[in-house]
Formats: C-alpha cells, sequence, structure tokens
C-alpha cells in the first residue's frame, strides 16, 4: 500500500504539473505518514543531499557557461567551427554541430548551447538560403551533446546519484560518445543538404586563420581546465570549475570586453536561480531516494526486470525504452536523480559498470529534451527559429534517429565508453 501511495501521489502531481521538486516532497511526505516513519527523517535526507563538497563544482560550471555565452564566446566558437568545416556542402549546418560540441565543452548544457548557439548560427543558415526548419533541427540535435561531453554537470548529478561514482572516469567516458554524436550528427546533416541542395559554404581567407585559432583556443581553454585539471589529479571538480569560472571571468570582462561590468550581477542572479532549482531538487530526491530504498522498490524492479527475461541484451533494450519514454513527460536532472537508484542495481546484477550505464542514462535523458511535452531544447529552437514545434520536431526526427543509432551503439558496444576511463585508470 506505500508503495502505491508513492507511485500513484507522484504519477498524478506529475500529471497535473507540479513543480518536480515539490511533486517528490509531497509524495515522500504523503508515504512517510502512512507508514508512521518520523517526518523529522524528510528534513535530515534533504540536507544529507546537498551536504557533498563534490556539488560544489555545479555552480562554478553554470556560473562559467553563463559568463562566457554572454562574453560573445559563442561567435568565436562559430568562426572555429566554420574554419575546420565550413568549406563542405551544406557546410553551416556541419559548423552549427561542431560549434555545439565546443560550446558543449563550456558550458555542459544542452539548452544553453542551444541558447548561445542558435542565436547565432539559426539567422547565419536562414540569410544563406537554409530552411529555418532545416536550421532548427540541426541546432537543437547538436546542442544534446553538452550534455555528454565534459563538463557537463549532469554526469556531476549522476555520480551523486549513484553513490560516487568518479566524476573524473564519467568525464572521460563522455568523450568518444560526444565524438560519436558529432560525427553521426555531420553525415545526417550532410546527406540531408544534398538532398534539398544547400550550397557548399564559403572558404576563409588565409590571413584570418591565425586569429581565429587563437581566439578559438583561448575560448576553448575553460574546458581545458576543468577536464585536464580533473584528470591530472592537480584539481578537484569543484577546483577546476573554480579556476575555470575565474579565466571565463578575465577573459569576457577583461579581455573581450563585449559585455559591461554592470552585467555580472544579471549574470549571477540567472546562476543563483538555476542553481537554488538544482539543489532543490537535488534535495527533494535525496529524501525520495531514501523513502525508494526503506520500501525496497530497487529489489523488487531487479526481480521484475529478471522475471522478463535474464538476457542483458533484452533487459537493456527495455530500459532504454523505458527511458525514452519517461524523458518526454520528465525533465533531465529530476530523471537522472530519479531513475538511477532505480535502474542501477538491475544492471550491475549482471555486470554493468556504472560509469556505462551513467553514459547511457544520460544520453537517454538528454534525448529527452528534443521531445514534447517537456523539450525544453526543443522549445529554445523553435523560439530562436521562429518556427512551430511541430515543424521543428519533423525536421529534428532524421537526427534524433541517427542519435538513436548512437544510443545502440554505445548501450551494447561498452568499450565505446569504457576505453578511455579505462586507459586512465593504467
Amino acid at each position: 500500500m506505500a508503495i502505491t501511495i508513492l507511485i500513484v501521489s507522484f504519477i498524478g502531481l506529475v500529471l497535473l504539473r507540479f513543480p518536480i521538486a515539490l511533486t517528490l516532497i509531497a509524495s515522500s511526505l504523503l508515504t512517510i505518514i502512512y507508514v508512521k516513519v518520523p517526518l523529522a527523517i524528510v528534513g535530515q535526507q534533504m540536507f544529507q543531499g546537498v551536504n557533498s563538497y563534490s556539488l560544489l563544482a555545479i555552480p562554478f560550471f553554470i556560473l562559467t557557461g553563463h559568463i562566457m555565452s554572454e562574453g560573445g564566446l559563442a561567435l568565436r566558437l562559430v568562426n572555429f567551427a566554420n574554419l575546420c568545416v565550413g568549406r563542405f556542402r551544406g557546410g553551416l549546418a556541419m559548423v552549427n554541430s561542431v560549434a555545439c560540441m565546443f560550446f558543449g565543452n563550456i558550458s555542459g548544457s544542452a539548452v544553453a548551447d542551444a541558447s548561445s548557439v542558435g542565436s547565432v548560427m539559426i539567422p547565419m543558415m536562414k540569410k544563406q538560403g537554409y530552411d529555418a526548419d532545416y536550421s532548427v533541427g540541426v541546432t537543437i540535435s547538436s546542442a544534446i551533446q553538452g550534455v555528454v561531453v565534459p563538463p557537463s554537470h549532469n554526469l556531476v548529478l549522476y555520480s551523486l546519484a549513484a553513490g560516487g561514482v568518479s566524476i573524473a572516469s564519467l568525464f572521460m567516458a563522455g568523450i568518444v560518445p560526444g565524438l560519436l554524436l558529432l560525427v553521426t550528427l555531420m553525415i545526417t546533416g550532410y546527406i540531408i543538404a544534398r538532398k534539398r541542395g544547400y550550397k557548399k559554404g564559403d572558404s576563409v581567407p588565409r590571413e584570418q586563420w591565425a586569429g581565429i585559432i587563437f581566439h578559438g583556443i583561448l575560448s576553448l581553454t575553460p574546458a581545458i581546465i576543468i577536464l585536464g585539471g580533473i584528470v591530472s589529479g592537480l584539481f578537484t571538480a569543484t577546483e577546476s570549475g573554480a579556476l575555470a569560472c575565474l579565466y571565463s571571468f578575465i577573459l569576457a570582462f577583461g579581455v573581450y570586453r563585449e559585455v559591461k561590468i554592470n552585467r555580472i550581477s544579471t549574470i549571477l542572479k540567472r546562476t543563483m536561480r538555476t542553481v537554488s532549482m538544482v539543489f532543490f531538487l537535488i534535495s527533494a530526491s535525496a529524501a525520495f531516494g531514501w523513502l525508494l530504498a526503506y520500501l525496497q522498490i530497487p529489489g523488487m524492479v531487479t526481480d521484475l526486470f529478471l522475471n522478463i527475461s535474464d538476457h542483458p541484451i533484452i533487459i537493456l533494450l527495455i530500459i532504454n525504452i523505458l527511458l525514452l519514454l519517461l524523458g518526454a513527460p520528465m525533465d533531465m536532472a529530476p530523471m537522472i536523480l530519479i531513475m538511477t537508484p532505480i535502474l542501477l542495481p538491475v544492471v550491475t546484477n549482471f555486470g554493468m559498470d556504472p560509469i556505462h550505464f551513467g553514459i547511457i542514462l544520460i544520453l537517454n535523458a538528454g534525448l529527452g529534451l528534443l521531445t514534447p511535452p517537456v523539450g525544453t531544447v526543443l522549445f529554445v529552437g523553435c523560439a530562436i527559429g521562429k518556427v512551430s514545434v511541430q515543424q521543428g520536431t519533423k525536421a529534428m526526427l532524421p537526427f534524433f534517429y541517427a542519435m538513436l543509432v548512437v544510443l545502440l551503439i554505445i548501450t551494447y558496444i561498452p568499450e565505446v565508453v569504457l576505453w578511455l576511463p579505462n586507459l586512465l585508470a593504467k
């Protein structure tokens, strides 16, 4: 009965469009009252959920992304990407994908990726004769790379939910899948560009190469600081995030000076608003997760999957389908925090590495950002491109199917995910 109260109240409040953090707390309180556990446990678990030094990395990652976005770094990364791939047929679409990869290395957020790169690339593509729906489809699909490539704060959330999985290993594990996504999106974009007859991009004059490369490397340095500091062991994730934040501040306000210093208050407010929502969600998920363990729900779910099949291929296929379905109505962070304690025991039962499962979960949750009714990245891209959600969804589908192929590859070929982390461990 307690499990029924928990599940029914959670689903009911989600359908009523209650904020997910309040939904987690409300369903937890209702269930705890029924099982007659002291209510103080909810507060204790919420406090313990955010009482982690590693979580301090998240505000720094988010602030770095906001500073770089405001400081005009997106345009410099677009120019760098254009130098690399802009001369091919449908070159601006490829530039879009590469620029999103570069900016994802800084922001770690698909929404920030779509809004920053999209505000530059979508108008540029439309001006060069690309259809508006295609421009939006390329942008929002490419933005999903930001959830997988380091320094994605979603990987930090998974590390917390999974009981302290190495953040450095998760960051390394996301690199090859991120590159695989990039290649797949570029190939898909090239095929569609040829079919629609889009022209080749303009070549960049040789005398501009040095400046474009220099500013591109400067703009990518925050990602190098974060990843290099963590992987080398010189800094923790929090210390690397703080250094990247300081560097991005100096670059944006001291070197390029395209944003006035009085904008820092707006940037800090936006960061605090985002961080407050994330930390409130983490604390609420901690109480909900404790209740899941108390009611032994992860064990029941494991038994349920094993009763369906004991073959890893079948179980992983079912899990992927489940996560894709949940990604439509559920936002990314709550999906990670809720589903990790439920599904991680299932996959570890047949020997799957938690790092491998983490990348699978993160990519599934990222794909959910493209699907209605809670497709945040979809809505952002459609708003920038001034197309309807239906048009954006239709244009995104070829790229979505291509990313599903990548999802299957990383699901059933663990070496794609684990090769770099294992190399780091040697």
